[in-house]
């Protein structure tokens, strides 16, 4: 069946465009104004189409035989949005998540695919469970799922995992996120590796030793609360130690989770010498201080820890130049019983699928730090780009994942409509502009408010 979005304003790489949609076979097949469901008669910009649409009502209603028609009128229309770092917890966590719910939220927040980190149980470090979690994928059917496989067996930083078989089944990426591979010599070597099978290291940065069971950023707040306090330092050291390898080997690597100011510096020295170096960050680290413990709300316990006001600065500014390719959510769900103990028993992690583009556009966009474009590409061209992902823009021949929100809605969220099981979440009561409402995947309306 196709699709005509019709009167959306697209989203493009170089800007914004007035434009109808017309998808079929799950591609976009054809791109310009008032454009018909009918394919015969198309020319190469798309336009001069017959208008063989008949019954089209305005709202989407009264369908022709073969093709639905979605109104975007006063919304916009993105590609796809991309998180190339989440945590679905299945398999064995999924009283917290499973492939199902974290699907929905994915959708819901406007995500097309979605990469899931291999902390599992079992580690998702063998062909057997990156085949489970793609055959999961399949029976779901919402969002596309792309696994990352461990760096190590066990993530525990004594053996490679099996790197070719997983790539093999279908595995993106590697990380042992959760925690660095401590051990410099086998970090070298997984580098070369998996380089040789085209994958990139995910790099969760953090000197597990100098981190010292601390649970917050080490700092004015932490002495306040009594909170212990972990060294920015703890972070910026595996991050020039991955950098350095990566320079040295010549091969790709990528910092997860930028949470310091001094580890956005280290990133665009780096980047200024040639280094094949790229870098996330997340929505928690560019809004929020590490005022927020000051409460004890064991929902802004979080690893890295959310920082201080410099740290927030800096990497917005990382964001705005270039420095920080991608904003990810590190969706990290947790049940109740994870979060309401007391805060050094807490778990870490925060439920993120569902607030990531509201938060980013109304702190980065409407803020005036970058454009929607910019925003759109760190949050979906740039991941495509970086893991090698087919998606991330609108144009002829693209594949049909899109995004439709209102910018214009505001709204606070409210973390008991979350779809995801997680309802962990700092931003409760916060107003936000952009309001996801639909998300299609090849071509198909996978949610729609």
């Amino acid at each position: 069946m196709k699709l005509l979005i019709k009167n959306g304003t697209l989203v493009l790489k170089d800007g914004e465009k007035k434009a109808d949609l017309l998808i079929d076979g799950g591609r976009i097949v054809a791109l310009g104004e008032n454009l018909s469901a009918d394919c015969a008669g198309l020319d190469a910009a798309g336009e001069n189409l017959s208008a063989d649409c008949v019954g089209l009502a305005e709202a989407g209603e009264n369908l022709t035989a073969d093709c639905t028609v979605l109104d975007a009128t006063g919304k916009h229309v993105l590609p796809g949005l991309i998180d190339m770092h989440v945590h679905l917890r299945e398999p064995g966590f999924e009283g917290k998540e499973d492939i199902k719910s974290g699907s929905e939220a994915a959708v819901a927040g406007g995500f097309t695919q979605v990469c899931c980190m291999p902390n599992t149980n079992p580690v998702c470090d063998n062909a057997v469970v990156v085949s489970y979690i793609l055959n999961r994928r399949r029976e779901v059917n919402l969002c596309k799922i792309n696994p990352i496989g461990a760096i190590t067996r066990g993530q525990e930083g004594k053996a490679m995992a099996d790197i070719g078989k997983m790539k093999e089944a279908g595995a993106v990426a590697l990380s042992d996120d959760g925690r660095s591979v401590a051990d410099s010599n086998i970090m070298r070597l997984a580098m070369e590796y998996a380089d040789g099978f085209n994958l990139k290291c995910l790099c969760h940065c953090e000197d597990a030793a100098l981190v010292d069971g601390g649970v917050v950023n080490e700092g004015y707040n932490s002495t306040l609360t009594g909170l212990k306090g972990s060294l920015r330092a703890a972070e910026d050291i595996m991050i020039a130690r991955d950098i350095a390898l990566s320079e040295s080997l010549d091969v790709p690597v990528h910092i997860c989770h930028v949470s310091t100011y001094s580890g956005v510096e280290i990133i665009r020295s780096a980047k200024s010498r040639g280094v094949k170096v790229t870098a996330e960050t997340c929505p928690h680290y560019f809004v929020l201080t590490d005022d927020i413990i000051t409460s004890y709300d064991t929902n802004t316990k979080v690893n890295p820890p959310v920082r201080e006001d410099r740290d927030r600065t800096a990497i917005i500014r990382g964001i705005k130049d270039g420095t920080i390719d991608c904003i990810v959510t590190d969706h990290a769900p947790h049940s109740a019983k994870d979060k309401q103990v007391e805060y050094n028993l807490a778990a870490f992690g925060m439920s993120g699928l569902e607030t990531s583009f509201p938060l980013s556009y109304t702190y980065l966009v409407k803020t005036g730090v970058i454009t929607l474009s910019r925003l759109v590409s760190r949050m979906s061209l740039n991941p495509a780009n970086i893991l090698g992902l087919e998606g991330g823009e609108i144009r002829e021949g693209a594949v049909a994942d899109l995004t439709v929100v209102d910018l214009n809605e505001k709204y606070k969220i409210n973390s008991d409509n979350f779809r995801s099981k997680g309802k962990n979440t700092p931003f409760n009561g916060f107003e936000v502009y952009g309001k996801i409402t639909a998300t299609i995947v090849d071509g198909e309306i996978k949610y729609q408010n």
